[in-house]
């Protein structure tokens, strides 16, 4: 796309910007799409772009002193340091290189995501055909590992959300998840009277949100004390011993019960991770009859904003030295990110008529907005709607802010990407800009 032969090239003269954004010559529609040396032919599910597709192989939450290779790093140290076994040899095994293209056998359907759940929308993921998507978070890995024969493991990688945009929310972030397992043994090592089943073993009833019905309740209770203590530990970790916190009830599909661990942080009340024992039938899919267990997930890129006061999470991405450099420390040591500098906003709004023909959704105009502006694009807030009381069309006002993140953004330049943003939702969202 010429929009994205702009982008790389920050300092080239208005001119040039024009020249090629006005280009006559119209880019090849490609009916496949090649990433990670696979090619998926495209179809109509197919919505990932190529600013998202840049972002795959960055692996930056494993680059050393990058501030999500150090909370990475202080997670997996704190399990490798609490669950040993009799040589001192960590349980948890670590796996943060598998592939961010799952089916969505893996992202949905094993953990159990009923077919009309919302995730699955394609204004939620980036999908490369109605096969295959990027995966939308860990947890899409559970059951393949559990499958190879594992019992406690930690899984770390990037995600894709399609999201609203500001500086707390970006399409690509990093999450950690865990998995343990355990068998009857285990679990009452010094009682053979109690079981972790019920008789009859009913793994399909939905049971309560105090348990599965499959389970027993000393089962349960036991397993989530264990969670909850483990996780409380890694909060404190995080955050100090004085840090409070506490467990809001919630639900996800794939664990039963299910928590939320908030913590206290600068005055206001933080979710730091979702968790609960997992649903039986994902175990009993995944060929495990004789085990119970836990599971939770932790996103990288919330924890390092808290721990290093990072303003805004598209820094992570950045490559300047400046930035980097501010971490070049121990992963467990105390860094306060400090601005390199602060560069001016340039504000533009844009406001649209809603297609009547076709379903409209925020999401396809910031995926829109972010493919053609790239990170220069700070955030994206609807301002206004408006319902026109005759014809009953709809309209949306967009107010767009425009900040690099390293150099003074000049409102000529911002308007020729603002009027590429227009012209190209109005070709391929349907709408009629005002």
């Amino acid at each position: 796309m010429a929009t994205t032969k702009m982008l790389k090239i920050q300092n080239i003269s208005n001119y040039q910007i024009i020249r090629l954004l006005s280009s006559s010559i119209k880019p090849e529609i490609q009916s496949h799409v090649t990433l990670l040396d696979n090619t998926y032919l495209k179809d109509d599910f197919s919505n990932v772009t190529d600013k998202i597709i840049s972002h795959l192989g960055r692996n930056i939450y494993t680059k050393e002193h990058h501030p999500l290779s150090h909370v990475r790093q202080r997670m997996v140290n704190y399990f490798y340091k609490r669950f040993v076994n009799r040589r001192g040899n960590p349980f948890f095994s670590v796996y943060d290189s598998l592939s961010p293209i799952v089916s969505l056998d893996q992202n949905f359907d094993s953990l159990l995501t009923p077919k009309d759940h919302p995730s699955r929308s394609k204004t939620d993921c980036y999908y490369l055909n109605r096969d295959y998507l990027l995966r939308a978070h860990m947890t899409a890995h559970q059951s393949e590992l559990m499958r190879a024969g594992l019992n406690n493991f930690i899984m770390v990688g990037d995600v894709y959300r399609r999201d609203e945009i500001d500086r707390t929310h970006y399409p690509v972030f990093h999450q950690l998840d865990a998995v343990r397992l355990k068998t009857r043994e285990e679990l009452f090592p010094r009682d053979d009277t109690l079981q972790i089943f019920e008789v009859g073993n009913n793994t399909q009833s939905t049971g309560t949100q105090q348990k599965q019905a499959c389970h027993t309740l000393e089962a349960v209770k036991l397993m989530e004390h264990e969670l909850k203590t483990t996780l409380a530990g890694l909060a404190k970790q995080l955050f100090g011993e004085k840090i409070e916190y506490r467990w809001i009830d919630t639900y996800f599909p794939f664990t039963q019960p299910s928590w939320e661990l908030e913590v206290f942080h600068e005055n206001n009340w933080l979710e730091l991770l979702g968790c609960g024992i997992m649903r039986q039938p994902i175990l009993t899919n995944a060929g495990i009859v004789d085990r119970i267990g836990w599971a939770f997930g932790i996103g990288l890129e919330r924890v390092a904003m808290c721990l290093y006061k990072i303003p805004d999470i598209r820094l992570f991405w950045s490559q300047d030295t400046g930035f980097l450099n501010q971490f070049k420390v121990k992963c467990d040591e105390n860094v306060t990110y400090k601005s390199v500098s602060q560069f001016p906003q340039c504000v533009n709004d844009l406001s649209f008529w809603l297609p009547q023909d076709k379903e409209f959704a925020s999401n396809d105009f910031y995926d829109l907005a972010r493919n053609i502006g790239g990170d220069i694009i700070e955030q994206v807030v609807l301002v206004d709607e408006f319902t026109h009381p005759k014809t009953g069309k709809t309209s949306h006002c967009y107010r767009i802010i425009y900040r690099h993140m390293e150099r003074t953004l000049i409102q000529s330049e911002v308007n020729i990407i603002h009027k590429e943003i227009a012209k190209v939702a109005a070709s391929a969202l349907g709408v009629q800009i005002r």
